[in-house]
Order: structure tokens, then C-alpha cells, then sequence
């Protein structure tokens, strides 16, 4: 794959003036070879492997941020899915330690975040994984970097409510036991999790992945929303064809740093997530962009529609750029991290429901989204199974990362600070659907999975 002199200097300019980074490096490891009867040699194990690659990953990102001058914003690591490591060692206790192992890895090598503790829970759930479930209020309360997920459904499996239904008090629980409820900010509940998924906090080694890979994700709201600026006058076809050639640009830039840093750790290129994933830093919205292409605010009517046209167009031009899309590659619409979301939701624009409507059509969804720390379990559970259901109807990825802040009401907010950025306190719906969730067991697969 060659690079024109044209493209490398249009790439600095975004880069300089617009706002383009490689958001994550995400160096994904396989621990299932860690495994020993001897609990102290399973730590000892886990702790080599994950610090020894850590350090070199931070060490040859930081080589490559000074020779191209673009910035890497996280270095992190995703590992195989804890619950399957554990069997021999199913305890709360146990997994706390190993959590803690986790975070001293990463820790100790300068390494971001560290992601995959968690479980792959779609159709049931073994005793470790319930253990792992019981253990989570503990583990991301008492962990800094260690980040958690839950895959609960999938088009081929269906929906477990009965996870679900254990989520709404688990976390209320993370909520009270961590700091401005910040632990709950590092764990994802998904249906249809990709494996090879760079961000956090959802990332995990995925069970079909090579012991090693690399996986890389970009982000360039300021790039689209600048070239969405310069083309206010175009008709929606010739804006959808601007986007998609910035898109294009943009990850052809991602897959030159990702290939060179996974040759440089001697390990396989996995993908580049082509997901415009914004932060509370000025100029790097997504809701700037939806409001350059012509709503007054995020969540306007109108606003799910330009989402629409927004990925329809960023996923055609990153899958032109390259063979190894992949991740979660949409749209990433956390309210606390963009600063145009947090005004609308302040202006009274965006609302809990209008967010459930956009994801239908963007990536992740309901993604940073602080309630009233009153807010009850089982409708904790019901805007979850909600959220999810429109992954497995639509057989897409859909996730959830909502925070019952502790001790806030609608109107409060909550500073996480860094990336995590500020989180107005949304109001919820006043009735209970408390009966229907109560009912358990499982969301039968749609009929779009019988397609053999």
C-alpha cells in the first residue's frame, strides 16, 4: 500500500489543524496459555505476559507518534474474556485478585486501560461467569484501569434477560462504592460484542483471534465537520461524497501507523475502527457535525436522519481505504465526552428517548449516560433490554454504558474530568415497567438469524 506525496501532506494538515488523532492502539493477548492449577503461578503468568507487551507497546507507539507527528491518545490492551480463564479458580476473591494483577500489568508498563474483564453471556451463564457477575461492584471500584463487559444477546441467541435483570442492582452497586460512580464508566453491557473491538471500555481478545494482533481505532469529528463547513451550499449526494473521501483519507493514514506498529511488535495486524469516536476537547464533537449539516441542535428533528447519512457515508469511504475495517466502525455518541451533546442535552434538545432513536442507526449506543442515582434496579434493567433489543431486531452491535450517578437528580452534574469529560444528569421516565422485566429468561432470536 503506497502513499502519494499529496496525501501525506494533506494528512498533516488534518492532523494540525483539524483535529485528526489515533485515538486508540489496542494490543489485544491471548491469556488462555496462562492458565495453571496454581493460582499464585496464574497470576505470576498473566502478569509477565501482559507487562512485557505493555512495554513494549507503549515504547514503539511513542517512536511512531515522533516520526509521523501524529498523536496516539491511548495505548491499551484488550485480553481474553476472564470468566474463561477462571474456571479452576471460581471466587470473588480470586477474580479481585486477578483484576488487581491486571491493573498493576498495565499499570507498571504506563499502559491507559486494560479491557476483557468480563463474560460472553448470551445464552446462559456457567458458575464462574455468575461469580465474575458478583465480583464486578468490587473489582471496578477498587481498579483503576481494568475495564469490564457483558455480552448478554446476539441475533443468533437471543437476549438473556435473566443477566440483565442482575445488572440494574450491580450497577447501582459499582455506582456507591466508586467515586463520583466512575467505575460504572468502565464497564459495557453489549449484544452482538465484536471481537476485535480497540475501544474501551467494551475491548476483549476475542476467542477466534491469533495470540497476538494489533488493532488500531482513529477519530477525526474535527476533519468532517471542517469539510461539512466548507460544502453548506451541496445537495445530501454531494455531501455524502465529501464525507466518504474524508473517511477514506482518514483511515488510510490509521492503516499506515497500525501495520507499522504491528510489525515493529512482531505481531498480526488485526483492523482499524474507522468510528468517530469525539472527546470534550473544543472541535472534536459529533454534535457539531450533525449541527453543521443543518440541525439547529443535537437531537432536533431531523437529527436521526443526519446520523444516518453520517455513517452510511463514513463506513463507504473507510471500507474503500481498506480490507481490514473492523471493531466497531460507526459512530460513538457519549454524551459526557462531546461537548455539543452536553449543550444539548442542557438546552433541553436531547433527550434519554431521542438517543435510543439515534442509536438505531449509529454504532455502540446509549454510551455515557448519567441518570438520577435514585433511578430504580429494574429500570436500570428496562433501559438496557431496551437499548439492546434494537441490536438484536437489527443485527447490529449495540451496547450500553449508563451510570446511576450516586446522590445526583435530573438537572445535577457529574465531573469525571480527562477523556470521560462531564455528564449532565438525564431525567427518566416516571413509569415502571417493573412486571414485564420481572418475567426473565431470554429474548428469542429474531427470525433474521435463520439464514442458512
Amino acid at each position: 500500500m503506497s502513499f502519494s506525496v499529496d496525501e501525506i501532506f494533506e494528512t498533516a494538515s488534518m492532523t494540525l489543524y483539524q483535529g485528526l488523532d489515533i485515538r486508540t492502539v489496542t494490543l489485544g493477548i491471548n491469556l488462555r496459555n496462562c492458565v495453571d492449577s496454581d493460582f499464585e503461578k496464574s497470576k505470576e503468568n498473566v502478569y509477565e505476559k501482559i507487562n512485557s507487551n505493555s512495554k513494549k507497546l507503549k515504547s514503539e507507539a511513542e517512536k511512531l507518534e515522533t516520526k509521523y507527528s501524529v498523536p496516539i491518545i491511548n495505548k491499551r490492551v484488550s485480553v481474553t474474556p476472564i470468566s474463561l480463564i477462571m474456571d479452576s479458580h471460581s471466587s470473588e476473591e480470586k477474580f479481585l485478585e486477578m483484576a488487581e494483577i491486571l491493573d498493576d500489568a498495565v499499570g507498571d508498563a504506563g499502559v491507559d486501560f486494560i479491557g476483557g474483564f468480563g463474560a460472553l453471556v448470551q445464552k446462559g451463564s456457567t458458575l464462574t461467569d455468575e461469580v465474575l457477575i458478583d465480583s464486578l461492584p468490587g473489582v471496578l471500584s477498587e481498579t483503576e484501569r481494568v475495564c469490564g463487559f457483558l455480552n448478554v444477546g446476539s441475533s443468533r441467541a437471543g437476549m438473556n434477560l435473566d443477566v440483565i435483570i442482575e445488572l440494574g442492582d450491580i450497577l447501582k452497586e459499582i455506582a456507591e462504592k466508586s467515586e463520583k460512580s466512575v467505575g460504572c464508566a468502565k464497564f459495557v453491557t453489549f449484544v452482538n460484542a465484536p471481537e476485535d473491538n480497540p475501544f474501551m471500555a467494551g475491548a476483549f481478545h476475542g476467542v477466534g483471534e491469533p495470540d497476538f494482533s494489533l488493532n488500531i481505532g482513529i477519530s477525526g469529528p474535527g476533519v468532517v465537520r471542517e469539510v461539512v463547513e466548507k460544502n453548506e451550499d451541496c445537495d445530501l449526494t454531494e455531501l455524502s461524497e465529501v464525507i466518504k473521501r474524508t473517511a477514506f483519507k482518514t483511515t488510510r493514514a490509521g492503516e499506515l501507523i497500525g501495520r507499522e506498529l504491528a510489525e515493529r511488535l512482531e505481531v498480526p495486524f488485526g483492523i482499524v475502527d474507522i468510528s468517530l469516536a469525539p472527546s470534550p476537547m473544543e472541535n472534536d464533537s459529533v454534535a457539531e457535525i450533525l449541527e453543521a449539516m443543518g440541525v439547529d441542535r443535537a437531537g432536533a428533528h431531523g437529527s436521526t436522519f443526519a446520523v444516518a447519512l453520517l455513517m452510511d457515508a463514513i463506513k463507504k469511504g473507510g471500507a474503500m481505504a481498506s480490507g481490514n475495517v473492523g471493531g466497531l466502525s460507526g459512530t460513538f455518541l457519549p454524551v459526557s465526552e462531546d461537548m455539543g451533546m452536553v449543550e444539548a442535552v442542557q438546552d433541553g434538545a436531547l433527550s434519554l428517548d431521542k438517543l435510543e432513536s439515534l442509536t438505531s442507526v449509529c454504532s455502540v449506543g446509549l454510551d455515557m449516560i448519567a441518570i438520577p442515582g435514585s433511578t430504580p434496579a429494574d429500570k436500570i434493567s428496562a433501559i438496557i433490554a431496551d437499548e439492546l433489543s434494537i441490536g438484536i431486531i437489527n443485527d447490529k452491535t449495540e451496547g450500553v454504558r449508563i451510570i446511576p450517578a450516586s446522590g445526583k437528580k435530573a438537572g445535577d452534574v457529574v465531573e469525571f474530568g480527562g477523556l470521560l469529560g462531564k455528564a449532565p444528569v438525564m431525567e427518566v421516565n416516571d413509569y415502571s415497567s417493573k412486571k414485564l422485566i420481572s418475567r426473565g429468561g431470554r429474548l428469542p432470536s429474531s427470525i433474521l438469524s435463520l439464514r442458512n
